[in-house]
């Protein structure tokens, strides 16, 4: 056996496992149910050109449930005219970077055919796919739909009705994929799909942000569906100016980011907020990671996934997987106080 199938084998062995590692709190038989669980929300988890191609094997080294974040951007290779799907954070693409069915879909293979072999669904869906889509040319978008086809056994879904405005049960996998609010994405991932076949993404509802301290029923402009059925903010919404402007943790803080959280609930929405670090200048830049998503401090970002967690929401995105993944683990027993 060559060395490089030995560690393809030990690494699928490892993924595996991993499914025995839950996070976020207990277990529900409805684990899939708005304001259930708060899980880690894996930002950015994938390769800036050759740089942090380890970002999908951190956070899943974090365990489930979890979510990952996939940015995607439609490349045309100038020479052939051939197009494709690839992870990029935008333009401009080179066509060398990876894409997701093999960074992301072969990766999880093994954590998926072991949950529908166990067939223990109270904690599924076990992944969130969070696709953040870079360019919406309708062939990248059908490019997406068949990719997420030929998965479509791992998928949740929901019947597709001629009444969208009703949300339907779903029928809940070990995987979850969630899209943008854009209206170009609605007619591929919904319109098209023939009324009785399934919804294999859910897209978000509108976000007004102009002004980000309104209410909550003002800044979730708009209506949820059977496809719309989640709520995507920046913390903006909850401190002033984001997190480089936030200063101590108030009272009044913990409020407003209960007001949010509970209205999404009420609407039978997930919520989302991104990005939450606390790092410090040598680690955003040795990392990648962006400056407008920190608070200065390890300390001050735990004040904020504390709050988070305590509050219900759904999807907490950080940079520093394996840091909040270990603190909601922590969190576990107390969380949704």
């Amino acid at each position: 056996m060559s060395f490089d199938t030995c560690a393809r084998r030990i690494t699928a062995f490892l993924l595996t496992a991993l499914i025995a590692l839950p996070l976020g709190g207990a277990t529900s038989p409805n684990a899939a149910k708005p304001g259930t669980r708060s899980i880690m929300d894996a930002h950015n988890c994938y390769p800036y050109y050759e740089w942090w191609t380890d970002r999908i094997d951190r956070a899943l080294s974090a365990g489930t449930p979890l979510a990952i974040e996939q940015d995607l951007l439609w490349y045309t290779d100038p020479h052939t005219g051939k197009s494709w799907s690839v992870l990029s954070h935008g333009a401009p693409a080179t066509g060398a970077e990876l894409t997701m069915d093999k960074y992301f879909f072969e990766k999880i293979r093994p954590i998926m055919g072991n949950a529908l072999k166990d067939g223990n669904k109270s904690n599924w869906p076990l992944i969130t796919l969070n696709l953040d889509l870079k360019s919406e040319e309708p062939d990248h978008l059908i490019a997406i739909w068949d990719l997420l086809s030929k998965y479509r056994d791992w998928i949740t879904t929901a019947p597709r009705e001629a009444d969208e405005s009703a949300m339907q049960p779903l029928d809940v996998k070990p995987l979850l994929v969630l899209t943008g609010e854009s209206d170009n994405q609605a007619k591929i991932f919904e319109d098209r799909v023939p009324v009785g076949d399934r919804l294999l993404v859910f897209g978000a509802v509108r976000t007004n942000t102009q002004d980000p301290m309104a209410a909550p029923e003002v800044i979730e402009a708009g209506k949820p569906s059977n496809y719309r059925r989640w709520w995507n903010n920046p913390w903006g919404v909850v401190e002033r100016g984001g997190q480089t402007k936030a200063g101590d943790w108030t009272p009044d803080d913990e409020k407003r980011l209960r007001s949010l959280v509970q209205y999404a609930h009420t609407q039978n929405l997930w919520i989302r907020f991104y990005t939450l670090d606390g790092a410090t200048a040598a680690e955003l830049s040795c990392r990648g990671w962006f400056r407008q998503y920190d608070f200065g401090t390890l300390a001050a970002a735990k004040l904020r996934w504390r709050a988070a967690a305590a509050a219900g929401v759904d999807y907490i995105a950080s940079d520093q997987y394996e840091q909040l993944a270990a603190f909601l683990h922590q969190l576990a027993p107390t969380a949704h106080k």
